[in-house]
């Protein structure tokens, strides 16, 4: 029960110190003339508007780009978009892009690619889509020589260097008269991004895409511009007559880097990283060559000699002589042979027949012995011999590898090294510049039979200084946008400071100075009239001191009680802000 009652008497006082407040600030408000009250309430809604306003400002998402460089058609359908979902949208100072809010960007551009849009500005083959019934057939290769334009220049337009392209076909009329047939032909403009380029492989490529889609469209026939007027077509045509190649070249860069870093790492040691300087120029061979050949060598040295086949012939015959006297009796028939009374020679036996060697009396010819006496004369001998050598034939295939080094050339230049005791710099000992030279050849894979050359030079580096104007700080970008930042919030703070400062505050000290006048402390009543009234040395007024100290007082207790009214306004705003609805509906009645 005593906790009951004490919390009673606690809230009694509490209501009681409140409606203390409210009458007192009833009061002080009432002090304030019709146009101060105006002037106050305005200035307090303007603190207000302001702190709201700058929060909301400052935590508003940055708008981001949605779409740039697109056709005023897709433009325009692009905002019908974005109005229908109620999506805030802005343009850019050049009107080149759509701005949304940053938090927006993928989901707008997500609902809009669900409709189509952007279309590209080009046209592709949902134009057969909506065919019309009766639709000539003119008008229908009309139609699909528009969608298939629009389909290549959607396909070019997604190479990373071009930005639009449009494209042109001129597709002949097909015919059965093989005089009157033509090839088509396209020509293709590109707009590309500012600072990039098209390499040789890349102008190719879109040739032969555009080719490719076009029957009997060969890739010579596509005519290639970008937006300045030049022909990219013709300058791949001439690089290609010419024989170049860009992977040739990148080749020669890559081995020419290639021995420049060799060269480098290995000085960079010796005389430091930003102390030499290297150039290598590489001639290479690109000529694809193949050889076949075939070398006969007679066989001359008999050691050599391989014969393949010999075949010997050896043959003799003899003619029987005339005998008898000359004359008739000569020229008779013979008389009929008699059986000889000795025993005739066996061939092969008697002397030498076992040797082989003549015989006296004997004549050997052709594998037949037999007796001079017996053989006519003359002796005819014959003797053939055939012989067949090997024939040395070799045969070499030859094929020589592409690229390989004909010559290089390099060039070095080393700075001079700092003099440590003297100051300044002096230059390298012939000892030192011929271990380079030695490195620099070992390095590089020095060949002198292959005509390589290196030149070593050792001479002071000129440094060169900069004095480029940089750009000035009020031309900045980055300082123009901080500049812009920072006077952002300092106009809002200004404007919040001089209404709360200027405007706010000599009001409420009018309000309070004049209630303490009105009800003052005790014994501080006398002090302070006689301060106003009489002033110094005035009848009845009271000494400096006394009335310096009666002003401190009063001032203490003027901050006592806007503290109070601040706690006040803290622990209970509904009381507060009643009053002042109080208030202002008092002044108004």
């Amino acid at each position: 029960m005593a906790a009951t009652g004490d919390t009673t008497a606690n809230d009694t006082a509490n209501a009681a110190e409140t409606e203390n407040l409210s009458e007192r600030l009833r009061g002080a408000f009432a002090r304030l003339s019709n146009q101060q009250k105006i002037v106050l309430m305005v200035a307090l809604a303007a603190v207000v508007a302001l702190l709201v306003a700058s929060n909301t400002w400052f935590k508003q998402s940055d708008y981001r780009i949605l779409f740039s460089n697109i056709s005023e058609r897709d433009g325009g359908a692009i905002i019908g978009v974005l109005e229908q979902l109620n999506i805030p949208y802005r343009f850019n100072d050049s009107g080149g892009a759509i701005l949304v809010p940053g938090n927006k960007v993928h989901e707008v551009r997500l609902r809009l690619a669900s409709q189509g849009l952007p279309k590209g500005g080009a046209v592709g083959f949902e134009l057969m889509e909506n065919q019309k019934f009766g639709i000539s057939q003119f008008a229908e290769q009309v139609n699909y020589q528009r969608g298939l334009e629009g389909e290549l220049a959607r396909t070019i337009q997604s190479i990373s260097a071009v930005q639009t392209a449009r494209v042109h076909l001129a597709i002949p009329k097909p015919t059965v008269f093989v005089r009157e047939d033509q090839k088509p032909s396209a020509s293709v403009l590109l707009y590309l991004y500012p600072g990039r380029s098209l390499e040789a492989a890349q102008v190719a490529g879109i040739q032969n895409l555009v080719a490719a889609s076009v029957p009997q469209l060969p890739p010579g026939g596509v005519t290639l511009l970008d937006q300045s007027g030049a022909m990219l077509s013709q300058l791949k045509s001439k690089l290609t007559e010419a024989g170049l190649d860009p992977t040739q070249i990148r080749y020669v860069q890559e081995i020419e880097a290639s021995v420049i870093k060799r060269i480098e790492d290995i000085l960079s040691p010796i005389v430091g990283s930003e102390n030499a300087r290297v150039q290598v120029a590489a001639d290479i061979d690109f000529s694809q060559n193949e050889q076949t050949a075939e070398t006969h060598r007679p066989n001359t040295t008999p050691p050599d000699i391989s014969i393949r086949s010999q075949q010997t012939a050896e043959s003799a015959s003899a003619t029987p002589s005339a005998q008898g006297v000359p004359g008739a009796l000569t020229n008779q028939p013979p008389v009929p042979a008699t059986a000889p009374l000795t025993q005739p020679a066996v061939p092969g036996a008697g002397p030498g027949a076992a040797t082989g060697a003549p015989v006296p009396g004997q004549l050997n010819a052709a594998g037949v012995q037999a007796a001079i006496a017996s053989v006519g004369q003359p002796i005819n001998t014959t003797k053939n011999a055939t012989i067949n050598y090997e024939v040395d034939k070799t045969i070499r295939h030859t094929r020589q590898s592409v690229g390989a080094i004909k010559r290089l050339s390099a060039a070095v230049v080393v700075n001079h090294r700092k003099d440590t005791v003297k100051g300044g710099v002096k230059p390298l000992a012939d000892a030192e510049l011929k271990q380079i030279n030695d490195l620099v050849k070992e390095a590089m894979g020095f060949n002198k039979e292959r005509g390589d050359t290196l030149s070593v030079a050792n001479a002071p580096f000129t440094v060169i200084e900069k004095n480029e104007p940089g750009i000035p700080v009020w031309k900045d970008p980055e300082v123009l946008s901080l500049a812009k930042e920072l006077f952002k919030y300092a106009a809002i703070a200004a404007i919040v400071a001089y209404l709360l400062l200027g405007v706010v505050r000599p009001l409420l000290k009018i309000m309070f100075d004049a209630g303490e006048k009105e009800t003052p402390h005790p014994g501080s009543h006398v002090d302070v009239v006689a301060g106003e009234e009489g002033g110094e040395g005035a009848e009845g007024g009271e000494p400096e001191d006394e009335r310096s100290a009666a002003r401190a007082a009063a001032a203490s207790s003027l901050e006592k009680q806007i503290e109070q009214a601040r706690n006040i306004a803290q622990a209970d705003p509904k009381a507060v802000a009643n009053i002042i609805k109080e208030w202002t509906g008092a002044n108004a009645s």
